[in-house]
């Protein structure tokens, strides 16, 4: 129980209330991002012998190319611009436990140069390691040592997850979770909200980050006080099977000059694919105020069309069942991860025919009446991602279907409990599961 009883500072209590909030930062805060020719880039430079694309400094990220092997899958081999940050940043939010109440989490109004909409809730700290040891030279990252040196007993979730393993190159954060001890009185641009409204608000397309997603998803149940939650854990079988699945994949990525990448090109100042698909890679310059530094150029990915991120779903017994997809992507750190049931770009499988259509997919292109759970397209990480949006969503079917190879049915707490380990669950996988805990909470 966290020692700041009654003196817990206020917060929002209805979804109306944060997004008039919302609304009143974003005219405290501005934000533009142009799109500009990579070349023009200030502080960023391509490498005139490998043509890699990185920060003067050598810091914060670059964009170089991989090739990649798959005998096994729909293309056995192909190479790409993946970008590569290995950098481990901090993803952290403070949680007030106090008895009064469910639980509540510090959240930040944030502008990334990707986002659509502009202002997003994100986590109470959301930073790279050169973000926070201040290499661009900008104001320091407000609520830090809350989660630099901390006192292990407040510590509520601390654990490393992937990110984007086909844009990412072994992009990995530090997902947090700290207890406040002390009654914190938010700064201007945050505000503490409590689990079961944030739960709400993720039902508002483009409201709750990806961050913010990603860290909520490995709250544990402590944290999860008045969130009906299931217990049981991960099955001995399962996590074999999760072994089995990465010892057997045959996915090979090096990473590689980015001139050297088939089929991409530098064309009117971007790196686009010959067909048109996939992603681009584009310059943005941005300009900001309420931001650690107020101007600045990056490089960007932008996907040429939205994603679906799908889960079937089945309840038996007042068990939830969820149909996973074992993942190998080309910047996986540990071999495959759970991903859901279907994640794909469709107008990427139109351009390229020999790209089958994964298992599953007509059941979310054309779901059966009344078994949509959930529809809510959510952006992604607007930091690195211009416009990156997928449509999230659960259909519930009636019992189980057969699991084809590289499938498998899994409980919902055993889901909950892979959460607490590192890169058992893809990022997306980590949005959906919080998708199905806004569910289950709704009708607790």
């Amino acid at each position: 129980m966290s020692p700041t009883g009654s003196r817990r500072m206020p917060g929002f209590e209805t979804v109306d209330e944060v997004l008039g909030w919302l609304d009143v930062q974003r005219e405290r805060m501005t934000m533009t991002a142009r799109p500009i020719p990579l070349e023009d880039l200030r502080n960023w430079h391509l490498d005139p012998v490998s043509g890699n694309l990185g920060h003067e400094s050598g810091k914060f990220f670059s964009v170089e190319g991989v090739r990649v092997t798959d005998p096994a899958g729909p293309v056995p081999a192909w190479d790409q611009p993946i970008i590569h940050q290995p950098e481990i940043g901090i993803l952290g939010i403070l949680a007030d436990r106090s008895r009064i109440g469910p639980t509540r989490f510090l959240m930040q109004a944030k502008f990334e140069p990707g986002n659509p909409g502009g202002v997003q809730l994100s986590p109470t700290v959301q930073a790279t390691r050169s973000n926070y040891l201040r290499v661009h030279g900008g104001r320091p990252v407000p609520y830090l040592e809350h989660f630099r040196d901390v006192d292990p007993e407040s510590v509520l979730a601390d654990v490393r997850q992937s990110e984007q393993g086909a844009w990412f190159f072994r992009k990995r954060n530090r997902n947090m979770i700290v207890e406040s001890r002390d009654a914190i009185e938010p700064r201007e641009g945050f505000c503490w909200v409590g689990l079961p409204l944030l739960l709400q608000l993720l039902h508002v397309p483009d409201l709750l980050n990806m961050d913010a997603r990603t860290v909520l998803a490995c709250a544990p149940p402590e944290a999860l006080a008045g969130v009906e939650t299931v217990g049981g854990g991960a099955r001995s079988g399962s996590l074999s099977w999760i072994t089995d699945q990465r010892t057997g994949t045959e996915l090979t990525a090096e990473l590689i000059p980015l001139n050297e990448t088939a089929r991409w090109r530098l064309d009117d100042g971007m790196i686009r694919h010959d067909s048109g698909g996939h992603f681009t890679i584009l310059g943005v310059e941005v300009t900001a105020t309420g931001r650690e530094v107020s101007s600045w150029h990056q490089p960007m990915l932008a996907p040429t069309g939205p994603g679906i991120v799908g889960a079937l779903v089945t309840r038996e017994g007042g068990t939830v069942s969820v149909l996973m997809r074992s993942r190998t992507e080309p910047g996986c750190t540990d071999g495959a991860e759970l991903g859901p049931t279907v994640q794909c770009q469709p107008d990427t499988l139109e351009r390229h025919p020999e790209r089958l259509a994964p298992p599953f997919l007509d059941r979310f292109l054309s779901p059966e009446p009344g078994s949509v759970r959930f529809d809510v397209v959510q952006s992604e990480e607007g930091g690195r991602f211009y416009f990156a949006r997928n449509r999230y969503m659960v259909v519930e079917i009636d019992g189980r279907l057969p699991a084809p190879a590289g499938f498998r049915w899994f409980g919902l707490d055993e889901i909950s409990d892979f959460m607490r380990h590192s890169f058992y669950l893809n990022v997306q996988a980590r949005s959906i599961a919080l998708c199905l805990t806004s569910l289950v909470a709704a009708h607790a």
